[in-house]
């Protein structure tokens, strides 16, 4: 029942890249408390949407899981199923997320990007391009547990070309290599050879640490005539480009990769709510805090007024108890 969702309470991934989240762990919790709240909103007619909001998206998973474990022993039910048929549309989506550890979100998301007919590639890229080592490390662990499969397997047989070979090496999550000088190979792999060398530029951009690589990012100006982004645009299309510009912009400024999709998915005609819910739930326990700083110091507009600009209902209330806060 419960464990369909709720598996082992991960917190960082055993980072040690620091966090900024806007959902922290609520004082004073009381999990019995919160569970005959989520009850009676769910039993009252015409279901007490706000509640829910209020209470789910004020703890932090490993509290929602423990919410979940009190309802179940005192409804006799599954609280992940009481909500699905309790909510609907796009607050449903936003709530039963939550429910879900950040890696197992994560992997739930790609799986989704893969099953069916076509490929969700903008999917794949956000989330494989933007998550750290340790993170990419529980994401496959959890996969293996949620759906049976080798996360490596699954994107390999529903990627090809040199696009596979990338999200591939990024999925194995290597161990950083010994330091050298890399930015001369990347300039010699690419911009100064006819037809890039796109194997050696996988295997620099998925080897290094992200340290090491904006070093390296910044002695490769010294090489070349364009920076790092003007040269994957010189010297690769299509998805691989999308790739290895994401892999560039979150070596760089992860939180601003993350603001900059936000405002994108916001400003388009009718909101992009797939992209907005995956990164608002996503890293509401990771770095919302810091993305939200970017945001309002790239497009002078906090995150929270452009959520209540571009969204409504119960839909935008989600999002905005979990943005949490109006900069």
């Amino acid at each position: 029942m419960v464990s369909e969702f709720l598996g082992q309470l991960t917190l960082n991934f055993g980072s040690s890249e620091p966090t900024y989240p806007t959902v922290v762990p609520v004082p004073d919790f009381d999990p019995d408390k919160d569970a005959a709240r989520i009850e009676t909103a769910i039993k009252t007619k015409g279901v007490d949407e706000q509640t829910i909001i209020q209470v789910l998206t004020k703890r932090t998973y490993g509290q929602r899981r423990e919410i979940a474990f009190a309802y179940e022993k005192r409804a006799k039910k599954d609280m992940i199923s009481a909500l699905k048929g309790a909510l609907s549309g796009s607050l449903e989506t936003v709530i039963l997320g939550l429910m879900k550890s950040t890696a197992q979100y994560d992997a739930s998301e790609i799986k989704a990007s893969i099953k069916g007919l076509g490929t969700d590639e903008e999917s794949l890229i956000e989330i494989l391009c933007s998550r750290s080592n340790a993170e990419l490390i529980e994401i496959k662990k959890v996969y293996k547990e949620l759906f049976k499969k080798d996360l490596e397997k699954d994107v390999a047989g529903d990627t090809s070309g040199e696009f596979a070979k990338l999200l591939i090496a990024l999925v194995q999550a290597k161990i950083d290599c010994c330091v050298i000088s890399f930015s001369q190979a990347l300039y010699e792999a690419g911009v100064k050879r006819k037809g890039t060398d796109v194997k050696t530029w996988i295997t620099i951009f998925t080897e290094r640490s992200i340290p090491h690589l904006q070093k390296v990012f910044e002695r490769y100006k010294s090489y070349s005539p364009y920076d790092m982004q003007e040269s994957i645009r010189k010297e690769v299309k299509g998805d691989l480009e999308k790739s290895f510009l994401t892999l560039v912009q979150c070596f760089e400024n992860k939180q601003l990769y993350f603001a900059s999709k936000l405002n994108d998915a916001m400003k388009s005609k009718g909101a992009k709510e797939k992209v907005v819910t995956r990164i608002i739930v996503s890293r509401c326990e990771v770095d919302l805090k810091k993305i939200r700083t970017e945001f309002k110091a790239q497009f002078g507009k906090s995150l929270y007024q452009t959520i209540i600009e571009h969204t409504k209902g119960d839909y935008q209330k989600v999002l905005l108890g979990l943005c949490a806060g109006d900069d």
